[in-house]
């Protein structure tokens, strides 16, 4: 069995699990996806930025109908994670608004999301409440 891969680029699983974006180096704009240039200033120079592995909710929703197969209700949200919005699942809490508030503190969590027919493993992230 091989070592376990992470779900997307800018997950980092060692030695602790964080993101890293593409900053660009003239603006400092910040991007997950890979870019050719800087959606902001045309800059065509990136270097890798470690985000924070703790922030702040500023907005969700509850997801309740989704394709076949994906579980519901879900949270959705974007995480202020000292001034870099990341989109992901808020995972480990009840899906409603007794349980989830903008403003909440969040950390970083990550989880398997299944294996391929070789047995590797794939590894995804989420916030949890902090």
């Amino acid at each position: 069995m091989s070592a376990p891969i992470p779900f997307v680029d800018y997950l980092v699983l060692e030695p602790k699990p964080h993101l890293v974006a593409h900053e660009c180096t003239s603006c400092g704009a910040r991007f997950f996806d890979r870019r050719s240039a800087c959606a902001r200033c045309s800059n065509t120079s990136f270097k890798p930025a470690p985000i924070a592995t703790e922030g702040i909710l500023r907005t969700f929703t509850i997801v309740a109908f989704a394709a076949p197969g994906i579980p519901v209700p879900f949270v959705s949200g974007v995480v202020d994670c000292d001034g870099t919005s990341v989109r992901a699942n808020i995972v480990n809490c009840p899906a409603d608004p007794k349980h989830v508030q903008t403003g909440m503190k969040v950390r970083l969590t990550t989880f398997p999301i299944g294996k391929d027919a070789q047995g590797t493993e794939a590894i995804n992230f989420g916030f949890e409440p902090a």
